[in-house]
């Protein structure tokens, strides 16, 4: 299932969802200029290795943190992180305001790092992607806009269909995926990949902060019902009220 838009209108225009698109896809462009010992070695400084923040955290580990979550490994690994910012980031960004949004996104993306530090202290692989602070911005989206629709791209067997999927179930069998794939590496020593641990402990971060960063802020627009309406409805009428 590959989500592409959500059918979930905003206040205002999002105006750090679309400066961190760009920051990010600016300094890929700048990795993708670079031979590949050059960046090799950006990747080396710039990323976050969880050996260095378990056994000799200090000021350098700790601007890592920072640094890593605007880099990636290719452009697949850009454009699915960005698309799911600007589908679910918009309408975070939208209720919490831009100030708090981008607090909120770098501090889930620093949780997220930890939470793959302690799954794998002693690993020397530098992690790098903003999978884990964009995993935050799912998790408050679940909070906040469950019943939402989700235009996706559902792979059934031979066909492809274009339906619209509550957010709950998309959102939902990503955070179950990123679990099983996460429970799946450990203790496979020297794992590199996929950092699952990052998405686990970013969504989960997202998820129990999001209220925190909400405190005084307007309310939003009442939560959407799933009604009976989208192509949805017809492959799983039981999810419908």
């Amino acid at each position: 299932m590959i989500p592409l838009r959500d059918i979930n209108p905003t206040r205002r225009f999002p105006i750090i969802t679309v400066l961190l698109i760009a920051a990010n896809t600016a300094i890929f462009l700048y990795e993708s200029s670079l031979n590949p010992r050059a960046l090799n070695q950006l990747i080396l400084s710039a990323g976050m290795i969880p050996y260095q923040v378990a056994h000799r955290f200090g000021p350098d580990a700790a601007f890592d943190i920072l640094t890593a979550m605007f880099l990636h490994g290719g452009w697949m690994h850009l454009l699915s992180n960005m698309l799911y910012l600007w589908i679910f980031g918009n309408n975070v960004e939208d209720r919490m305001g831009p100030v708090r949004f981008t607090l909120f996104y770098l501090l889930c993306g620093v949780l997220a790092s930890l939470a793959q530090v302690l799954a794998s202290p002693n690993s020397s692989i530098p992690t790098i992607g903003a999978s884990g602070a964009i995993a935050g911005v799912l998790g408050a989206y679940l909070v906040l806009y469950p019943n939402a629709r989700v235009l996706s791209l559902v792979f059934m067997f031979y066909f492809i269909r274009l339906v619209e999927v509550p957010a709950i179930i998309v959102l939902g069998l990503w955070f179950v995926l990123q679990f099983f794939n996460g429970l799946a590496t450990l203790g496979v020593p020297g794992m590199g990949g996929v950092a699952y641990f990052a998405h686990i402990g970013g969504f989960v971060s997202g998820l129990v902060l999001v209220h925190l960063f909400l405190v005084g802020q307007p309310p939003g627009p009442p939560r959407q019902r799933i009604t009976r309406r989208g192509a949805f409805y017809d492959e799983f009428p039981d999810l419908w009220e």
